[in-house]
């Protein structure tokens, strides 16, 4: 006999003091936990703010004046464990949590920024392609100086909100390029080229049909043929567009391949460049994770052990090391199981420190109690990472709760203080 469900209040009646559910994926909503209780009046505004009709919520663990249907809470005002904190009153300290979703907030209204300028480039790009050129090199100018300023960097998932897969990839790719460029020390102007380069490396597929401007193992050779003609069509836009000669130059190299298998032209190492070789493996790892069809995607963590163990020969040695050093054995994204067994999604790779990311926890508390919550394995010695799995591996309950993404989508932000995880200068 299955377990009878915690009962709905509508959320125009949330009070403080009442123990709810959000049925949303932790991504979706500002939280450190999905499930809890309501301490104060802005937390009722927020939840308001998602548009939800409806809240589960668990009567046992309420305070009884919140209950559906009691008295109004006139006195809850006066009652100094709900009551508004006074001038007088010390400032609650953030937790790591809250540091966390403050942090990550910050860092998503970037992306949306960034996504945003993308897209004008875009729809720019047929009718004016000298702004649209303007606007892409001052949109990395922004980037570059944002990750310039960090003095690290720490690479996080976000939930992809555009369904737009040509902005999404563009991006993934440009930030990922201009991350692992910085890791491996280039210089500004060439990271700047790197950066530019990564961003418009595929507009040439506005010129293809739209049957092959993916590539996919179903294209015959004839649809293949004409699938690789895209990098001549981006030369030709980046032309248009006013692009410098070393961005053309990257350009035309990202499907390039250092054991000679690429195309166009079919160079080797030694001629396809700094740029143009970290391009052709960043483009690769995200086509990877990120496939027009979502049904061909593998993980982060499988698709950095494909481009070690399959395809290692296809990229100059150094660059590969420093990406997989870069993106941690386990990159965001990544479903994993801990050494104590418990299960979890990491969330944020710190690219100087990778090999004790930030995770999202699964917890079950109760039979009927459920939570996830952030936990920083740097701080954890004493716990590690057991394996990777696919979503699909995870028990139902697990999977609902933690709400991997169908599709990875990268952005970079300052790797927090010990000081501000702690919630000391939050």
């Amino acid at each position: 006999m299955s377990e009878p469900r915690p009962p709905t209040v509508a959320v125009s009646e949330l009070r403080v003091g009442l123990y709810v559910y959000l049925d949303l994926g932790w991504m979706d909503h500002p939280f450190p936990l999905n499930r809890f209780k309501i301490t104060a009046q802005e937390q009722i505004d927020t939840i308001r703010s998602l548009g939800l009709q409806a809240l589960r919520y668990a009567p046992e663990l309420s305070d009884a004046q919140a209950l559906p249907g009691a008295a109004a809470p006139g006195a809850d005002r006066a009652d100094p464990a709900t009551a508004p904190a006074s001038a007088t009153t010390p400032q609650k300290t953030a937790t790591p949590a809250e540091s966390w979703k403050k942090s990550c907030s910050r860092c998503e209204r970037q992306h949306a920024q960034s996504s945003r300028a993308v897209k004008s480039v875009f729809a720019q790009l047929e009718s004016d392609p000298a702004s649209a050129g303007a606007a892409s090199t001052q949109l990395v100018q922004n980037l570059l100086g944002e990750m310039l300023g960090q003095q690290e960097s720490a690479l996080r998932l976000l939930a992809d909100t555009s369904s737009d897969h040509r902005t999404q990839h563009a991006l993934n790719v440009s930030v990922l390029s201009l991350l692992l460029g910085r890791a491996l020390q280039l210089p500004e102007a060439d990271l700047h080229t790197l950066g530019l380069a990564g961003l418009l490396h595929d507009i040439g597929k506005i010129d293809l049909p739209a049957l092959v401007r993916h590539r996919d193992a179903s294209l015959s050779a004839a649809h293949l043929k004409v699938y690789r003609e895209h990098v001549v069509h981006s030369l030709a836009w980046g032309k248009r567009m006013g692009l410098a000669e070393p961005v053309l130059q990257a350009i035309a190299r990202h499907h390039e391949y250092a054991d000679g298998s690429g195309f166009p032209q079919g160079l080797r190492a030694e001629q396809i460049g700094a740029a143009g070789g970290i391009l052709a493996l960043v483009n690769h790892y995200d086509s990877l994770c990120n496939p027009h069809n979502p049904l061909h995607a593998v993980t982060p963590h499988e698709a950095l052990s494909l481009l070690f163990a399959k395809h290692k020969a296809q990229h100059e040695h150094r660059t590969l090391n420093a990406f997989i050093r870069m993106m941690g054995i386990y990159p965001p994204g990544s479903v994993v199981q801990l050494s104590d067994e418990r299960y979890a999604v990491v969330l944020s790779v710190n690219t100087a420190r990778p090999l004790k990311p930030e995770v999202m926890v699964y917890e079950r508390q109760t039979a009927s109690a459920e939570v996830v919550h952030l936990l920083d394995l740097q701080q954890a010695p004493q716990l590690s990472i057991l394996r990777s799995l696919r979503p699909q591996q995870l028990p139902r309950p697990v999977l609902l709760c933690l709400s991997p993404k169908p599709r990875y989508c990268y952005f970079f932000e300052r790797v927090l203080s010990p000081a501000e995880r702690s919630g000391e200068l939050a």
